[in-house]
């Protein structure tokens, strides 16, 4: 600061002694007017020789002082990026201790409430109603962990078939009552929001309305984790969910002034220089960029993505903010390893930032796609007109994957959509390892073609993962013998991925399934467990055992290959679209098919042409996995409520 203030006032000082010397002069040269030609002469030759002796002093000083001006802002600008990083890690510290305070607080309400009762006073801190729904759903949440954890049993604990059979009963029967007691308090409060035109006052939805304006407020990376927070259904109160979801259409705006220059800085013309037509509004708005809608020359219409001016330069400081939070946080919590987020998010970053990488991955799943025969579009990216900061494409019509109430308007079958979604991004993984990570529902569109067949349209190919092959075939071995409830081959496969003890952990974080359904299903060889439950109760059931075993996948995190970290990313988000359209499909089964396809292939690859005893067993092997597989899809497409069938 000191420097700079110096540098402003040598700049001053040289433009004021500059402009006194030039009047000065000017003076001088109106006082001389009544002298004779030669004195005029003198006088010329004089102010001539004054005027260039002051514009030789004025030179040298304006030049240090524009030096050290410069010097300033090239240091201020490289380390302006750390004090905006660091005002938004302020934000967040903030945000924070106001959540723990919410939390805090709401534990003293109901003594509160008590009290003003007592003294016949009627409390207006507390919708009653409300209130008793929140307090049952908190009642079913217990007895939920409760049953959980004497399923579970004790270490040593021996129980026969008939006990153990009792105590999953009793979790599936307090799953269901907890499903039913959010669907009814998630009813309560639409109800309350439409009649009185009031926001959910819930402390989950207090403390989630405070993360989604941090995350709208610092932007960039900070949405980036908001929408990835959106996506954990399994492990969130529904509150959370419902608040954070907007922010994958409706993040902060960058102004339209700014996305001309940055148009203008990339291709070196204005918007309205370049295009035909050229929306000033944005369709959609999201953590990195926004989407325009243009029109060429030509007239064909297109969709105009734009970076948000000067993210590249503070995305920098946020990931520093970011290493040095969880650095901090794994010294003072040795059970905990947070440092899988630094691995997640650093090194994809940049990568996201770059749009000319995000083109060049479109075009690889598009052409991937193509060979697949699923029905999916991938926008067409414009190469000329296409940089680090700007992407052009066409433009694709379409609607959010779980935009419920087009999908029924338009009798659109929800088990067809998942199972269409789930097969392309297995396919991605099982047969290339070329992998969109950011399936959010934002990203993955579906429309009908005029022969009235279902499409998907896949955007934002900025972050994708290219897994390699020894890794790719261990997890499909992984994901086959999930499928055939194969215990052995579970434990061999997940030992090879780093995980020992933990390996029921891992297959229940991947599958989202109590691993005693594998058990089950080990027993009974089937797909699917013997018991069935509703969607939302199967959904409290999972974010109660992810309540219970936090601890345990945080760890799990930190011991698996970094490249399966994207993978779970990618999982949450496929997760939560299915979840959205009720689970209709076995997304189980579906991976596990392309799995098997994958294992299928490199085995026989592996298998020696003079052995064709070995490769018929391998095909008879992988003849009889298929047919089961066609034969169970066969039945649950034609009777969908049969949902353990056993084949």
């Amino acid at each position: 600061m000191i420097r700079l203030a110096a540098s402003s006032s040598a700049k001053r000082l040289a433009t004021g002694f500059t402009t006194g010397s030039i009047l000065y002069g000017s003076n001088k040269l109106i006082s001389s007017s009544h002298y004779t030609t030669l004195a005029e002469a003198q006088t010329k030759e004089s102010e001539s020789q004054l005027a260039t002796s002051t514009s030789n002093i004025a030179l040298q000083h304006q030049q240090p002082s524009e030096s050290i001006l410069t010097s300033c802002q090239e240091s201020f600008g490289k380390i302006k990026p750390l004090f905006e990083a660091s005002s938004r890690g302020l934000r967040l510290v903030q945000t924070v201790f106001m959540i723990v305070l919410e939390y805090k607080l709401e534990q003293c309400k109901e003594p509160f409430d008590r009290a003003l009762n007592a003294w016949g006073i009627e409390s207006r801190f507390v919708n009653q109603e409300l209130a008793s729904s929140e307090k049952n759903v908190q009642i079913q949440t217990n007895e939920l962990q409760v049953a959980q954890k004497v399923y579970a049993g004790t270490k040593g604990e021996v129980l026969n078939a008939d006990e153990k059979e009792v105590r999953r009963k009793g979790v599936l029967a307090a799953a269901e009552r907890l499903g039913q007691a959010e669907q009814e308090l998630s009813q309560l409060v639409s109800m309350i929001e439409s009649s009185e035109g009031e926001e959910d006052m819930s402390v989950h939805a207090r403390a989630a309305r405070r993360i989604r304006n941090l995350c709208r407020i610092n932007g960039g990376t900070f949405i980036k984790v908001g929408q990835h927070l959106a996506n954990l259904d399994h492990l969130l109160p529904p509150a959370y969910i419902k608040t954070l979801h907007s922010l994958f259409g409706d993040a902060p705006m960058t102004s339209y002034d700014d996305v001309r220059e940055v148009i203008r800085e990339e291709l070196g013309a204005y918007p309205e220089e370049l295009f035909e037509e050229f929306q000033e509004e944005p369709i959609a708005s999201a953590s990195l960029a926004q989407v325009h809608v243009a029109k060429d020359k030509q007239g064909k219409k297109l969709a105009v993505k734009v970076q948000h001016r000067g993210l590249r330069e503070t995305s920098k400081g946020d990931i520093l903010a970011l290493e040095t939070m969880v650095r901090l946080v794994d010294s003072v919590f040795d059970e905990f390893r947070w440092g899988w987020i630094c691995d997640e998010i650093a090194p994809n970053l940049p990568k996201e930032l770059d749009f000319t990488n995000e083109g060049k991955n479109a075009e690889a799943a598009a052409k991937h796609i193509q060979t697949t025969g699923l029905s999916c579009v991938v926008p067409k990216v414009h190469w000329g007109q296409t940089t680090q900061r700007v992407l052009v494409m066409d433009f694709e019509e379409g609607h959010s994957s779980t935009d419920i109430e087009m999908i029924e308007a338009s009798n659109v079958n929800k088990k067809d959509l998942a199972v269409l979604i789930s097969s392309i991004f297995q396919a991605q993984i099982f047969q290339t390892g070329f992998v969109h990570c950011d399936p959010h529902p934002a990203n993955v569109f579906w429309r009908s073609t005029k022969k009235g067949k279902l499409e998907l349209v896949l955007f934002d190919h900025g972050l994708y993962k290219q897994i390699d092959d020894d890794f790719r075939i261990t997890y499909a071995k992984l994901w086959k013998s999930l499928l055939m409830a194969d215990i052995e081959g579970i434990k061999s496969s997940c030992c090879a991925l780093g995980v020992e003890e933990m390996f029921p952990l891992l297959a229940a974080m991947l599958t989202s399934r109590p691993f005693d359904e594998v058990i089950e299903r080990n027993k009974t060889k089937s797909f699917t467990a013997k018991d069935s439950i509703d969607a939302n109760s199967d959904v409290a059931m999972i974010r109660g055992y992810a309540q219970q075993y936090l601890k345990e996948i945080i760890q799990m995190l930190d011991k698996v290959p970094r490249q399966m970290l994207l993978l779970f990313k990618m999982n949450d988000c496929l997760r939560h679209i299915d979840h959205s359209l009720g689970s209709p499909a076995n997304t189980t089964v579906i991976a596990g098919k392309y799995a098997a396809e994958a294992v299928y292939s490199h085995e026989k690859e592996g298998t020696s042409m003079n052995s064709i005893s070995s490769r018929i067993k391998l095909w008879m092997s992988h003849f009889v996995l298929m047919t089961r597989i066609k034969v169970f899809e066969f039945a649950t497409n034609n009777w969908p409520l049969k949902k353990n069938i056993i084949i």
